[in-house]
């Protein structure tokens, strides 16, 4: 390597303030205090804010991290990139797929017949929020459930900031699962070589994974339902709708444990959500509230602003019978939604996947594609399709995939585009050796959560046209979508500018560093810092591959009662913790405001959901340390 080019490589330093861990960490939380004071004091709009925070860390990767300004650029530039694509994409396209529904008049039919299953607001939140949103989370994930699940509870009539609130709190227990398992499925990949012995475990820790975070978040599927209608209705109003809560909480942990400790994380999400959503329906044929609850504009009489114990809930609503076949073709827009995604996804699924097809150990590390006939060689970095992930082509072959291109983002790497050297490095503290960090962009345009909701609008919009729907219909909801959404795709850009500058810069693990050194209580401080990463990316699987291996790494460091602390519990932790994050993160707070037609009011959602948050994520390290000291033998080990 001559001179010039050693001046470009960047080796990150995690002390960079007079070597003081705790210093350093204070000044990288710089762009973090600058979000939250713009934001939830100031109540600045969030695009500027966020724009604010990107640059002050863009600021200080250069002048205290000594980031050599390209690299700092190239960072910002590509953490923007990805909150435009995949984030913001799946944003754009669930939103459409959702004013479409109400376009067309479908989602009238959908707001009559949950009427009429149930006319108690505190049932529909659970129906719509926590079992359709896990639904949601299981097959989408990312943006996509809170993003819906607002925009479903704001046109059944819920106050719009309470409705983003809603999403946005249930959005938590299913989220580690979220994906079909991506979170934990990344979270083994990146951690098998510290786990266990080398990139060839990644099928027992993922599975060992699975089983830890599936002895941790049942308990919280349990609570949320409760804690849902404790923030909608408040405690005494809980209590009555007691059975509903109890029955879509602990049929849907029961599930969730059941899945992820017997099966893997793939379908956990998507199994734990349809019991759960069936048996609530069930329940509620045999049993209905003894006193109905809604909100004032449900009945006239009541006064603005105040809510109210109704006999007869949703009286407002016009007096229509839709016939069984309109409702039929109405919830047939989100059948096909949910079976359009669960096909794209079934790349990751055991027994769609892998060389031979159904071997789960291949199809755990083999992603979705549907083309494998595509022969490109090894592409590298070069912008060409890349249908496997593999030691070769025919290894693979067989596997359903997606194609999708993956290279180095530009000014990021030295050499050529077919073979680029990184010019990052991750030093020791937080991987095991120095390490390179590709600054990598891929671009799954088939295969993204968006692109296959965008596929499910489009056989949607085919069935209406042959209803009737005239073909501008689909364009003029768009264009109205785009419009609607133009400054949280934004906020969003600027969210992802902060992360990635503050990852690549090695701010972001100044910050986990700090807490790595609290030693006994660190299990504890697992799960605060997988909500930090959450926060800081907006997604539990970047978080798992920001801190994942961080987390395993510092366990194997930790000695208690004369026995190194098992990795297997931190990494879990980091994904069980991470998702409690979600709910605070600016990016979620963006989906869930323009998710409900407010776009601006990311503030006042941050100030209603902080609290809840500090608490969840408090928790969840409560039970990693009850684990760690009270019941060891609760923890996965690998045989």
């Amino acid at each position: 390597m001559n001179e010039a080019l050693a001046i470009l490589v960047f080796h990150q330093v995690y002390d960079p303030v007079s070597g003081n861990i705790a210093v350093s960490a204070l000044i990288a939380g710089v762009p973090l205090y600058i979000l939250f004071i713009m934001l939830a004091v100031m109540r600045l709009p969030a695009w500027l804010s966020a724009l604010v925070a990107m640059l002050s860390a863009a600021v200080l990767a250069a002048l205290v991290w000594g980031m050599p300004v390209g690299l700092d650029v190239s960072a910002t530039t590509e953490g923007m990139a990805n909150g435009l694509w995949p984030i913001s994409w799946i944003v754009l396209n669930a939103v459409f797929f959702h004013n479409l529904t109400i376009a067309s008049g479908d989602f009238d039919v959908i707001r009559r017949s949950l009427t009429r299953l149930t006319e108690d607001r505190r049932v529909q939140a659970l129906l719509v929020a926590f079992c359709f949103g896990a639904l949601m989370e299981g097959i989408a994930g990312f943006g996509a459930p809170v993003a819906i699940s607002a925009a479903i509870l704001a046109s059944l009539g819920f106050e719009p900031i309470s409705a983003a609130v809603l999403a946005l709190l249930a959005n938590t227990a299913p989220v580690a699962f979220g994906s079909i398992g991506i979170p934990v499925v990344t979270l083994g990949l990146l951690t098998a070589p510290i786990i266990g012995h080398g990139a060839a475990d990644q099928t027992p820790v993922t599975l060992a994974l699975s089983a830890m975070v599936g002895r941790q978040l049942p308990v919280f599927s349990i609570i949320i339902p409760a804690f849902l209608i404790v923030v909608l209705a408040g405690w005494r109003r809980m209590l009555e709708v007691l059975p509903a809560v109890l029955t879509a909480g602990v049929v849907f942990a029961v599930v969730q444990f059941l899945v992820s400790n017997f099966i893997g994380p793939e379908l956990t999400d998507v199994l734990a959500a349809l019991v759960s959503m069936a048996a609530v329906a069930l329940l509620l044929r045999v049993w209905k509230p003894r006193a109905l609850w809604g909100f004032a504009a449900d009945r006239g009489a009541v006064p603005a602003g105040a809510t109210a114990r109704l006999r007869s809930v949703g009286a407002a609503v016009a007096e229509v019978v839709d016939p069984p076949g309109r409702i039929v073709r109405a919830y047939m827009m989100y059948v096909i939604l949910v079976v359009v995604i669960l096909i794209g996804q079934m790349g990751n699924l055991p027994f769609f996947s892998g060389s031979p097809a159904g071997n789960v150990k291949n199809a755990l590390h083999t992603p979705a594609n549907i083309t494998a006939d595509f022969k490109c060689g090894q592409p590298a970095y070069k912008l060409c399709p890349n249908p496997w992930i593999g030691p070769t082509a025919t290894k693979d072959a067989g596997a359903f995939k997606f194609p999708f291109w993956r290279f180095q983002w530009p000014g990021s790497y030295s050499g050529t585009s077919a073979k680029p050297k990184p010019e990052i490095f991750q030093e020791p503290q937080i991987v095991t050796k120095s390490t390179a960090y590709p600054i990598t962009f891929t671009w799954d345009f088939l295969s993204a959560a968006g692109s296959l909701v965008l596929f499910a609008s489009i056989i949607a919009f085919f069935v209406m046209a042959i209803r009737g729907a005239p073909l501008r219909l689909f364009f003029t909801t768009y264009g109205r979508t785009l419009r609607q959404l133009a400054l949280p795709i934004m906020t969003i850009a600027f969210i992802l500018g902060i992360a990635a500058v503050m990852n690549f810069s090695g701010m972001t693990s100044t910050l986990a560093l700090l807490m790595a050194k609290t030693g006994a209580v660190f299990p504890f401080f697992s799960a605060v810092i997988g909500a930090l990463g959450v926060f800081l990316t907006g997604s539990d699987t970047a978080s798992n591959t920001l801190f994942g291996p961080m987390q395993a790494f510092t366990a194997k460091q930790i000695v208690i009662s004369g026995h190194h602390l098992n990795p297997i519990l931190t990494a879990g932790t980091n994904s069980s913790g991470g998702v409690m994050g979600k709910m605070i993160s600016p990016q979620n707070l963006s989906v869930g405001a323009a998710g409900v037609n407010r776009v601006g009011a990311e503030g006042e959602i941050f100030r209603r959901t902080i609290g809840y948050s500090l608490i969840l994520t408090a928790a969840v390290g409560l039970v990693a340390m009850i684990q760690v000291y009270l019941i060891p033998g609760i923890i996965p080990t690998l045989s």
